[in-house]
């Protein structure tokens, strides 16, 4: 008889849920330019842990979820989170190998490239930032990192989420 253990998805869907408002969440505007990115972080996690829970799906519906609440362009976001969660699916089994350092660094690339992604877009549409400023939402969270793994390994282990 196969173990049975909890199920527990709907943590899975509040943590989803806490990002998705805390990327919303008002910030003094010193520190709006370098706002990390806590969906893609928490995403980002799931993904590596669960991935046959979370996936370019679930990436897809928050993203137009994260673009109606920003009221920018309907699909931004989501294909910019879908980018994000493909490469972390291509890489997922190297990158749970990695320690959390060289975690940070993947996904400060990672994260770079979202960024750039973001840029090209808003370009596209003429919103273009003038400077180079725009990669610092992928460094401050690429710095997060361990402190959203620490947080949520801990909540999937405390309520045995698989």
């Amino acid at each position: 008889m196969a173990a049975q253990g909890s199920n527990n998805g709907w943590a899975i869907w509040l943590t989803l849920l806490a990002a998705l408002l805390l990327s919303v969440a008002p910030m003094p505007s010193f520190m709006e330019i370098g706002r990390p990115l806590w969906l893609a972080m928490f995403l980002t996690y799931w993904v590596l842990y669960l991935p046959h829970k979370v996936g370019m799906l679930t990436a897809w519906v928050l993203g137009v979820a994260e673009d109606v609440l920003y009221g920018s362009l309907l699909g931004q976001n989501a294909l910019i989170l879908s980018l994000i969660i493909c490469l972390v699916l291509s890489l997922h089994q190297r990158l749970r190998m990695f320690p959390i350092w060289q975690q940070c660094l993947v996904l400060l690339v990672v994260f770079g490239l979202a960024q750039l992604v973001q840029l090209w877009i808003s370009a596209l549409t003429g919103n273009r930032p003038p400077t180079l400023v725009f990669l610092l939402p992928a460094l401050v969270s690429a710095l997060l990192w361990p402190w959203v793994y620490t947080l949520l390994r801990a909540l999937r282990l405390r309520l045995n989420i698989n």
